[in-house]
């Protein structure tokens, strides 16, 4: 419990920031300083929060976990297209987004889509696709947080527990602190865990006997081999992931982050800084995740091996439950807190439990994001603020965390998904495909509201066909698909033992650009009825 109790100690820290932040955003008791931070971050302030917002237990526990069954490919997949179309992103369209809110007072995304397409209810349309979307963000960190507490504990603390406290200690900090308290969490917590590959990977490797001996094994092996290459993923799904980075800075939290700046001149050193801060995350935790599969002394590492192999080679004879237990036995989303226990000192997995969790932390700015949303895009847009005052639209702000954490919690204990499949199916994807929704806005003089409207209406109906994919029929056995649907012998809808996938390709492919043709369409058809008036494209295309 040793590791365990030095987590503990981690969030109390996290927690006392939270209530020193509410100090300060008592005294000025206002919207914008509470969602905003008073649009006030300093430039590193700035720039860790950004990115450690970013990272959540998708990079560590997911990468790592996705690694151990697919091997390097897992680098290629995210980490490389990501450390290009996100700074990138976060350079041309968050820097505009940040000279637009700080020049006409925007806090959310929607309050800018509302202005520049002069709409009402279809803003609030946007914000429903958009909150719903973000939620499988937040649940990615309730998993995390009960996958890391009942690791490093060895069990005693169950998985429900641990996505209970981490979900308290999260939901209490942002409610006190604000976006002030989130940033300054945030940017602890990203130097935690940008120190914690580079020691992990050192400490493991001596507990190992050196990594060389791992490789030329797994080499050696034809089990283990294809781990060492691109086999077992196809071009088709390859280029599928290209796509995803383009979700990031559609995702509300990264918008209203980039409105936090102090000064535009912050997002240049994004550029640069970005894609190290992104090597010093992903390579680290993809190569331990890859290297665990040689980590047989360890007996929870070959209790997931056997597992593996047992659904790889009697899946066909087992029963759709008994698949689901062995998936849950093979996964790997703790693999990586395995290496750490089985082959660092005690105090030093300590330590590195305590980064893992910072990590796994980081999902604060989209319980805020949604916070943010809800107040100003809802209980504000519709008089609540009017009526009642600043004060009471802060108080909505942080009733709605509460709620939009025990949501998450609830849904959190039911999903059997491993934490990779659930970003990459449902919030990456989703987000991907209102991507167009902002390049619309803020590039395209002729975008309209209508098209804005198709293209959200799209997304949703996209993501929960694919949920309903997902739940209505059951995993396959590895290597196998099941056909949803097919057109003369073709396969069109596919559902694989990691997902369901569109001719090969993951569906935020299809989805992305079937929702930028339709943004493109409809507002052509409808910009003579609908075209923003000249005052409202000055203020956006001077």
């Amino acid at each position: 419990m040793i590791p365990a109790l030095v987590v503990f100690a981690y969030l109390a820290v996290v927690l006392y920031i939270g209530i020193f932040a509410f100090r300060i955003s008592r005294r000025k008791n206002d919207a914008e300083d509470y969602f905003l931070a008073g649009r006030s971050l300093g430039p590193t302030v700035f720039l860790l929060s950004l990115f450690g917002t970013n990272m959540t237990a998708f990079s560590i526990l997911g990468a790592s976990g996705h690694a151990f069954a697919n091997g390097i490919v897992t680098f290629g997949l995210m980490a490389s297209s990501s450390a290009l179309i996100i700074p990138v992103g976060i350079f041309v369209i968050g820097k505009r987004l940040w000279a637009l809110g700080k020049r006409n007072g925007f806090i959310t995304p929607v309050q800018m889509f509302r202005d520049r397409w002069e709409c009402r209810h279809i803003g609030t349309v946007i914000f429903a696709v958009q909150a719903v979307l973000l939620v499988p963000y937040i649940i990615i960190a309730v998993m995390g947080g009960g996958t890391t507490l009942l690791a490093i504990s060895g069990g005693v603390i169950p998985y429900w527990l641990g996505g209970l406290i981490v979900s308290s200690v999260v939901m209490s900090y942002v409610f006190l602190g604000g976006m002030r308290g989130t940033a300054w969490v945030n940017t602890l917590q990203t130097v935690l865990f940008l120190l914690f590959g580079t020691i992990a990977v050192v400490v493991i490797g001596r507990g190992m006997g050196g990594f060389s001996e791992a490789m030329e094994a797994m080499l050696a092996s034809p089990v283990t081999a294809p781990l060492l290459t691109r086999e077992r993923v196809s071009p088709l799904y390859f280029f599928s992931y290209t796509f995803i980075p383009l979700s990031s800075i559609a995702f509300p939290h990264i918008c209203i982050f980039c409105l936090t700046a102090r000064s535009g001149t912050y997002f240049r050193k994004t550029v640069v800084l970005y894609p190290i801060c992104m090597l010093f995350i992903w390579l680290p935790s993809v190569f331990l995740g890859v290297v665990a599969n040689q980590a047989k002394a360890l007996p929870a590492i070959e209790t997931k091996l056997e597992a593996r192999a047992q659904l790889a080679t009697q899946s066909a004879a087992l029963s759709p439950d008994d698949r689901a237990r062995l998936r849950a036995q093979a996964s790997g989303d703790d693999v990586i807190l395995k290496l750490v226990e089985g082959y660092a000192p005690l105090w030093l997995a300590s330590l590195l439990g305590a980064a893992v969790m910072a990590a796994v932390m980081a999902s604060d700015s989209q319980i805020l994001a949604l916070s943010t949303m809800f107040t100003e895009d809802v209980f504000a847009f519709y008089q609540g603020t009017a009526r009642f005052g600043q004060a009471v639209q802060v108080l909505t702000g942080r009733a709605f965390v509460i709620l939009v954490t025990i949501v998450a919690y609830v849904i959190a204990l039911r999903l059997p998904q491993s934490i990779f499949d659930v970003a990459t199916q449902y919030a990456f994807a989703g987000y991907a495909a209102l991507a167009p929704l902002l390049v619309a806005a803020l590039f395209w003089r002729n975008s309209t509201r209508w098209g804005a409207l198709a293209s959200t209406l799209w997304t949703a109906a996209a993501v929960a066909a694919v949920a309903a994919c997902q739940t209505l029929i059951p995993a396959p056995p590895p290597g196998s698909e099941v056909v949803v649907w097919s057109l003369n012998d073709v396969r069109i809808i596919t559902r694989g033992a990691a997902g369901t996938l569109v001719l090969g390709l993951l569906p935020v492919v299809p989805m992305t650009i079937v929702s930028g043709f339709l943004m493109i369409a409809v507002s052509l058809a409808t910009l003579s009825a609908s075209k923003p008036g000249a005052v409202t494209l000055a203020r956006y295309f001077r």
